[in-house]
């Protein structure tokens, strides 16, 4: 599930703490040297509100605020969509994936958790689900997955993976297999893109287990 943000803006058409990006981005577009920054939770939204933007510019742990400008160009999801995304609890551990409508969050297929996996294979094997799932409805929607590296794994239509095969693992590799062949004989039109994490949250298909 995506964890809700809240969103400060010190400038901007109308400076406050609003909770979508939509209504965010409405009062920083067009305005220039708008001040804002998202929050996990409305505590803290409304502390740095009644703060210095100054304290809180570049304080993203791992990652760099976008500019407005990059936010502007990146828009919003495209909610005619299906998000994947898959978990494992450990590297490798248990694992599990799972493919969600974007727009409602309702599970649209689950598969695991498998006793031993990656969050890699998960990712492949989602969106080779997801792939499937929508060609077999005749679906004009998109696929977003937040894993550039499965992404990657399926354009070549090969997993990747350096997971050595175990007898925990021998009903996954099945899969992965499976999923290789569906690829190797299916055509598909369906786009694949990138979720934009920085701009838009967690992808809706999020475990939250980070």
């Amino acid at each position: 599930m995506a964890k809700k943000k809240f969103y400060v803006v010190w400038k901007g058409k109308h400076p406050g703490i609003f909770e979508s990006w939509a209504d965010c981005r409405a009062q920083i577009e067009g305005f220039k040297g708008a001040q804002y920054k998202s929050f996990p939770t409305f505590a803290e939204a409304k502390k740095a509100y009644n703060g210095n933007y100054s304290d809180y510019k570049g304080t993203t742990k791992g990652k760099s605020e976008l500019s407005p400008q990059e936010l502007l160009k990146i828009g919003d999801p495209n909610y005619n969509s299906i998000a994947v995304d898959a978990a494992s609890s450990g590297n490798p551990g248990k694992m599990e994936y799972r493919g969600v409508d974007t727009k409602t969050k309702k599970v649209l297929f689950h598969q695991g958790p498998f006793e031993q996996g990656t969050s890699n294979v998960g990712e492949f094997l989602a969106l080779v689900h997801g792939l499937a799932f929508l060609k077999q409805k005749k679906s004009d929607r998109i696929l977003y997955s937040d894993s550039r590296i499965a992404i990657g794994w399926v354009r070549k239509g090969k997993c990747g993976t350096k997971l050595d095969k175990t007898a925990k693992n021998a009903n996954l590799f099945e899969l992965i297999e499976r999923a290789e062949d569906w690829l190797k004989k299916n055509r598909y039109t369906t786009p694949i893109v990138k979720w934009e994490t920085k701009a838009w949250g967690e992808i809706p298909a999020d475990f939250g287990r980070k």
